[in-house]
């Protein structure tokens, strides 16, 4: 098994997670569970495929649907033993961001992609299912909260898999790297509060 195959798969779980804890907070029922996990977890994926025009990955392969309905039922039983459900879930969706940004831009690359083309499939995979997650489930969207870095996260990571492959990097060098930028601007955001100055309109004159 590749590693960009292996980065699916982990995408899948760990967005799957993600997708129960809202489904927890919403207080949906077993199978609300496992079709927001489901959602989550192939989403940024599915749109990704469909894109490249290649076949979309979790039809190919159904074992991740089995991933992501794993992972609701783990978290129905678990939920409400976590202190915070909406820390955990904060810091599992940045780490399937940047496993899926990696995923994305990687299959991307090795399907001879030019560097545009890999940066924004990377942003996709790692941003939409996420989206998606929040929009059904009613809440603001992480990937729009203002003052944090989130899809500038997915697109530093991309850009820079996409530069190391055009200068002949590894494919599992570069992916790994991708992962580790994203990760890491993205835990910064959290910690440390990491943003980028936000639009101020200029104020109306008076005279």
């Amino acid at each position: 098994m590749n590693v960009l195959v292996l980065l699916d798969y982990a995408a899948v779980l760990i967005f799957a997670l993600t997708g129960a804890l809202v489904a927890s907070r919403a207080q949906l029922d077993i199978v609300g569970f496992a079709f927001l996990a489901c959602l989550t977890g192939v989403g940024g994926g599915t749109v990704r495929d469909v894109l490249l025009d290649r076949p979309v990955f979790w039809i190919a392969d159904p074992t991740y649907l089995g991933v992501g309905c794993a992972a609701a039922v783990a978290v129905f039983f678990t939920a409400h033993r976590l202190e915070s459900r909406y820390v955990a879930l904060r810091w599992l969706d940045a780490g399937a961001l940047a496993v899926a940004v990696a995923a994305g831009a990687g299959i991307a690359a090795r399907e001879g992609a030019p560097m545009p083309i890999v940066v924004v499939m990377g942003m996709i995979t790692g941003c939409m299912g996420g989206l998606a997650r929040d929009v059904v489930a009613n809440e603001v969207p992480l990937v729009l909260r203002q003052g944090e870095l989130y899809v500038t996260c997915a697109f530093t990571g991309a850009a820079a898999l996409a530069l190391l492959r055009l200068i002949g990097v590894g494919e599992a060098p570069a992916v790994l790297t991708c992962a580790a930028l994203t990760a890491a601007l993205r835990a910064g955001s959290i910690r440390f509060g990491w943003a980028l100055p936000l639009y101020k309109p200029h104020p109306k004159r008076t005279r």
